[in-house]
C-alpha cells in the first residue's frame, strides 16, 4: 500500500455504513479512483463537506492492491462552484459532465487534459462565464475533448467515407460512419442526420478548442450542435445519458 495526494472532483457518493461513505472522484494524477471515506459521513471528520457533488478538493488516498477499494484518509475543499446553487440549467449542464466523467472512463485511467478541461468547463458553468446561451456551446466542447481523448473523436474536417472536402455541401452526419458524409457517400442507408454548412463549421470551432464556444451562435446553430452531439454520445456510448433531456442549446 502506498498514500498518494490528488487534486479530485467528487463525482458520486454512496453511504457506505452508518458513518462512512463511497466517493468516486476524477483526479488529475490518477484517473477515476473510487474510495472509502471512513467517518466521511459525520458532521466532524477529516472530510467536513469536501466531498460534496461537483466539488474540487485535494485529497490523500491510501492505494490498494488490485481489486480492493482505496482507502480515502483526507479531503479538503480547493474550489466550490456558487452558482450552481441558484442555476439550474448550469446545474444540469454540471451533473451531465459529472455523468460522463463517471460512467464512461475507466478506474486508474489517467487523462490530465480530460481533468483540466472538465474544472474548466464547471468553473465557467458555476460562475457565470457559460450562463444564458453559452452555457450549450461550452458542454458542446466539453464532450468534444471527452470525445477526443477517449478515442471517438467524430470526423468534422472532411468527408468520412471518402475523405473529399465537405465546405458548402448538403452534408449528413452519422454516428455510425463516425463523422460528417459528403452528398456521393449518402446512399448507403444508416442513421444520420441533415447538418447544415454552419453547424459542420460551428462543431469544427467548438473541436479546435480556444474560447470558440463564447461567440454569439445563432439559436438555430446552437440547437443543432446539441442535437448531433447528443446523437453521437448516445450512438458510442450505447444508450442515451440521463442528463441529456435536461441540457439546453
Amino acid at each position: 500500500m502506498s498514500t498518494e495526494k490528488a487534486l479530485a472532483l467528487v463525482l458520486r457518493t454512496t453511504d457506505w455504513s452508518e458513518s462512512s461513505r463511497i466517493a468516486t472522484l476524477w483526479t488529475r494524477e490518477f484517473g477515476k479512483v473510487r474510495g472509502v471515506a471512513k467517518g466521511g459521513r459525520r458532521l466532524r471528520s477529516n472530510f467536513e463537506s469536501a466531498l460534496d457533488l461537483l466539488t474540487l478538493c485535494s485529497i490523500v488516498l491510501l492505494r490498494k492492491s488490485s481489486g480492493a477499494m482505496d482507502l480515502l484518509t483526507e479531503a479538503r475543499v480547493v474550489r466550490r462552484f456558487p452558482l450552481l446553487r441558484s442555476d439550474l440549467g448550469a446545474l444540469y449542464a454540471s451533473y451531465y459532465v459529472a455523468e460522463l466523467l463517471a460512467d464512461w472512463t475507466e478506474e486508474n485511467d489517467p487523462h490530465p487534459a480530460l481533468f483540466d478541461e472538465a474544472v474548466s468547463a464547471l468553473e465557467d458553468l458555476g460562475t457565470g462565464e457559460g450562463a444564458g446561451a453559452g452555457l450549450g456551446p461550452r458542454v458542446a466542447r466539453f464532450e468534444l475533448v471527452l470525445l477526443r481523448e477517449l478515442g471517438h473523436v467524430p470526423v468534422l474536417d472532411r468527408c468520412v467515407e471518402c475523405s473529399g472536402p465537405i465546405g458548402g455541401q448538403r452534408l449528413l452526419f452519422s454516428p455510425e460512419a463516425g463523422g460528417t458524409l459528403c452528398p456521393r457517400c449518402q446512399g448507403r442507408p444508416r442513421e444520420a442526420r441533415p447538418l447544415s454548412a454552419a453547424g459542420a463549421a460551428a462543431l469544427r470551432e467548438l473541436a479546435e478548442g480556444g474560447s470558440a464556444w463564447r461567440r454569439p451562435w445563432d439559436e438555430s446553430v446552437r440547437e443543432e450542435v446539441r442535437q448531433v452531439l447528443g446523437l453521437y454520445v448516445t450512438y458510442v456510448r450505447g444508450r442515451r445519458p440521463r442528463l441529456l433531456p435536461y441540457l439546453g442549446s
